[in-house]
């Protein structure tokens, strides 16, 4: 079969200690069966290691960011594609989401770029904040959790947590708190980084196993793959991991993906207690940086996402490989210090 040439446009492409998912999303494509696929590099910052990576990468363009608005998005993207005749958009960062939701119809009708995210609506409904009103409504156990915006309250929260508790933020971030100290430590790093609020998160013990999945946005799960932590950094992020079989964890992400009609990439966050219990910590709201392992197993959701973008019916796969690991490493590049110079004066390399 020969395959479509495309071009896609991929954000997060800071391959660092606390990866973003955009060169894994990058490689999945790389290797599609169906495309041959051209890669667009958006950039927040001269140092994504993703901008070098010319194997992979085709041309980086940097981007506002996300605090700068989508008038200012709209216009740099209606730029490059001038350039570059993208197809398909693949935002990765949680706090850039926003503002491609609020522009994919006009990029849709203005320049026919595709982009298959989640609706707003889902976008805010699984906010960490409203975890427990979403647990409810789609009948998931969730921990308790609470909204707090100042230092002021955290000494009144013994009324309804016990230490240890968990201290989050809006977007990213997650310390796990042992006393009243380093509960306030904690909210002002977080604060200081991400804003406030801050979600204060009753502490549940157990493993931690994670899902990437696809949704076709009518109650369909496309993809779903079920891996279990096997070697976590100082920040809480998966070095290693492998895929695992456990239906429970599969009739959840269905269940949940027919409940909200779930549109785009997603991965759950989820602790599985010593009783088979499991409670959802949280959802991103689209791929992990991990998503690369769904490949090897046999599932390449960034391939059925540019389908999907590009109104394409997908057929869900229906199996994957347990027993697969995916090891992160990390190595050194040598880059010129014009290329660098070329990204942070340019904009584009």
């Amino acid at each position: 079969m020969k395959r479509k040439k495309i071009n896609v446009a991929v954000t997060g492409l800071n391959a660092i200690d606390s990866p973003g998912p955009g060169v894994p999303v990058i490689r999945a494509l790389k290797e599609s069966k169906l495309f041959v696929v051209r890669i667009i590099g958006l950039s927040y910052e001269a140092m994504e290691p993703g901008i070098y990576m010319h194997d992979i990468v085709d041309k980086t363009y940097q981007i506002p960011l996300p605090s700068a608005g989508k008038a200012s998005l709209l216009e740099r993207l209606s730029y490059i594609h001038s350039i570059e005749k993208i197809d398909v958009i693949i935002p990765n960062f949680d706090a850039e989401l926003y503002n491609f939701i609020t522009i994919s119809d006009q990029l849709k009708k203005e320049m026919k770029i595709n982009v298959f995210v989640p609706t707003l609506a889902q976008f805010e409904d699984r906010h960490k904040a409203n975890l427990s009103d979403y647990g409810k409504k789609h009948k998931i156990k969730v921990p308790f959790g609470k909204v707090i915006f100042s230092t002021m309250e955290i000494p009144k929260l013994t009324k309804e947590f016990s230490y240890p508790l968990v201290v989050k933020g809006k977007f990213y971030d997650a310390y796990i708190a042992y006393n009243m100290e380093q509960a306030h430590t904690y909210f002002n790093k977080i604060s200081a980084k991400w804003g406030l609020p801050i979600i204060i998160q009753e502490f549940v013990t157990g493993q931690e196993v994670n899902v990437t999945a696809l949704g076709d946005g009518k109650g369909n799960t496309v993809g779903a793959v079920p891996m279990r932590k096997q070697y976590i950094t100082d920040k809480g992020k998966a070095w290693s991991g492998i895929s695992i079989d456990d239906k429970n964890l599969l009739t959840m992400t269905q269940k949940l993906i027919r409940s909200t009609k779930w549109r785009g990439g997603m991965e759950l966050e989820i602790i599985k207690t010593n009783n088979e219990d499991y409670y959802l910590l949280e959802i991103n709201p689209r791929f992990p940086a991990w998503v690369y392992l769904a490949v090897g197993c046999g599932q390449n959701h960034p391939e059925a996402l540019v389908q999907l973008a590009l109104g394409k019916e997908v057929k869900p796969f229906k199996k994957y490989d347990v027993g697969k690991m995916f090891i992160r490493y990390s190595y050194d590049m040598i880059v010129s210090l014009k290329e660098f110079e070329t990204i942070s004066t340019l904009g584009e390399l």
